[in-house]
């Protein structure tokens, strides 16, 4: 069994999370153990005791008992093995680069982290992004699987709390793009209605709840349309519910475009031109340069399958702009 450590606080890892700290160095180490060994004072800050949520220092010296396990191989500089055909892929997603942060634009059908059944996901060849830093890049918000475009990296722990402070707040302006079945009307408005997670038998989805539902609010405009058969629309939501934007658009009577779990099979168009994907991209953010210095403004390209949904609608993929600018249909949250 290793000996007991004592590993100092990294200026890259200010305001992490403690559990956070030890999930990234030791990720063998489970939670329900970690908090038994805060517990019992076997882990402690500074040589005092201390608690999963204390956000940390640059200099803090923490103790790491024996328990704890092995250090994670991430957490050295080397990383762990990435194939070369992974890191060259996940190189070509790169947006945005610099000190502070990486963009990525996410494909369609990559998951962001693992899970059952998920073994290649964008989380596992993050150390392919370091580019001379001793830190990973780390995740602070999340795309579904089936949902590409614009995905935000910090480049460390301390960028990734500000971030993170960021997207739970309201500094962050979203647009995304969906092909949507039929054409809203009103072109343009905006969807307050809760949701609240419920089991079912193919497993767990979004439902609207008015009763014990949580708040969720959703503007949109229809930017182009074909017809009554479809129409391309740019969503903004004001808040962060699981799959709001697709719950919201299904429950308005628009399903976007390849979005069977939420639309049943009128969500699917019968031209074989437009592909039974998920037509959802997040196509722009808008915030604050965590450096402080002026605000990071960045898109991305629609995936292939979209693009190709777009040129035989004759949409113009290249559209830039705020489509809410100047629009009064609420772009704020209320309490």
């Amino acid at each position: 069994m290793s000996p007991v450590a004592t590993i100092e606080v990294t200026a890259e890892e200010r305001d992490l999370r403690l559990d956070r700290w030890f999930r990234r160095h030791y990720p063998s180490l489970t939670h329900g153990r970690l908090e038994k060994l805060l517990r019992t004072g076997q882990v402690r800050v500074d040589g005092k005791r201390a608690r999963a949520g204390l956000r940390l220092a640059p200099g803090q010296q923490i103790r790491v008992p024996p328990e704890a396990g092995t250090v994670a191989a991430g957490s050295a500089d080397a990383g762990p093995f990435i194939s070369s055909a992974d890191r060259d892929f996940v190189k070509s997603l790169i947006v945005h680069r610099d000190d502070d942060v990486i963009v990525v634009n996410k494909p369609s059908g990559l998951a962001v982290q693992g899970g059952t059944r998920t073994s290649r996901h964008l989380d596992a060849m993050l150390d392919a992004l370091r580019f001379g830093k001793k830190e990973r890049p780390h995740l602070v918000h999340r795309l579904d699987r089936d949902t590409s475009g614009v995905l935000v990296l910090a480049r460390s722990a301390s960028v990734a709390a500000r971030l993170g402070r960021m997207f739970q707040g309201r500094d962050v302006r979203k647009t995304y793009w969906a092909l949507v079945v039929g054409r809203p009307e009103p072109p343009c408005g905006r969807v307050d209605l809760p949701l609240e997670k419920r089991a079912g038998r193919r497993g767990e989805r979004m439902t609207v709840e008015g009763r014990t539902g949580r708040r969720a609010a959703t503007l949109y405009r229809v930017l182009e349309s074909a017809g009554p058969t479809a129409a391309w629309i740019a969503l903004r939501p004001l808040t962060g519910r699981t799959h709001q934007l697709r719950v919201h658009c299904a429950a308005i009577g628009h399903p976007i475009v390849g979005d069977g779990k939420y639309g049943g099979a009128g969500a699917y168009l019968p031209s074989p031109q437009i592909a039974r994907r998920l037509h959802l991209h997040a196509r722009e953010l808008v915030l604050p340069h965590p450096s402080g210095r002026g605000a990071l403004q960045v898109r991305a390209d629609l995936p292939p399958h979209m693009l190709q949904s777009w040129r035989f609608f004759g949409f113009d993929p290249n559209l830039v702009g705020d489509p809410f600018e100047e629009l009064d249909i609420g772009d704020r949250d209320a309490p």
